[in-house]
């Protein structure tokens, strides 16, 4: 069962969420897969969901691979959601710690899947911390960035559906890192 480790409600109405737990047992209208560009969903984050939403979902990925080349950074695929208790899985192509440019490759991951739930008129995602696994992003640094991509595309999009974002994370570590930057951002003594 997934747990609530922070909750904020932010001053443009949207609901900001840190969860330990397992993304693949959300129930919002699309989560985030830490996907690679040829959305070939083999381990991590990406394989869970296809363990758990069935092979349908990358079947669709290879499609959509197909049809539109592989993801870039900026603009995330996405697919139904199989067996999940969603309806679309987005699937996020982060960046590879060392190729270079890794902060504005990770924000521009980010600000996608937010700007394709509004033209998908999601009310609800759930992020995971995208990068920070195999592909060695460091974790705070990451965290720093997810609050700021979010924090800022609130404030600048005043005509959203977007109500809820979740931010899941499976590990101890990262929940640590993730709730002690949370206090910085949300919480400041």
């Amino acid at each position: 069962m997934n747990k609530i480790i922070n909750d904020h409600r932010l001053n443009s109405g949207q609901h900001l969420l840190l969860i330990q737990g397992d993304i693949t047992e959300e129930r919002v209208d699309a989560i985030v897969n830490a996907a690679n560009a040829q959305l070939q969903h083999g381990g991590g984050v990406a394989g869970a969901i296809i363990r758990k939403g069935g092979f349908q979902i990358q079947h669709e990925s290879t499609a959509w691979v197909e049809e539109h080349g592989p993801v870039r950074h900026e603009n995330p695929a996405y697919t139904s959601a199989g067996d999940l208790n969603c309806k679309y899985v987005i699937h996020a192509v982060g960046p590879i710690w060392g190729d270079g440019d890794e902060d504005r490759k990770l924000q521009a991951a980010v600000l996608g899947c937010l700007k394709l739930a509004d033209q998908l008129s999601l009310t609800s995602i759930s992020l995971p911390a995208i990068s920070t696994g195999i592909f060695g992003f460091p974790i705070k640094r990451a965290a720093n960035l997810n609050f700021d991509v979010i924090l800022g595309y609130f404030n600048k999009t005043e005509d959203t559906n977007l109500m809820v974002v979740r931010l899941v994370l499976y590990d101890q570590e990262s929940v640590d890192t993730f709730h002690q930057v949370w206090a910085t951002k949300f919480d400041p003594s």
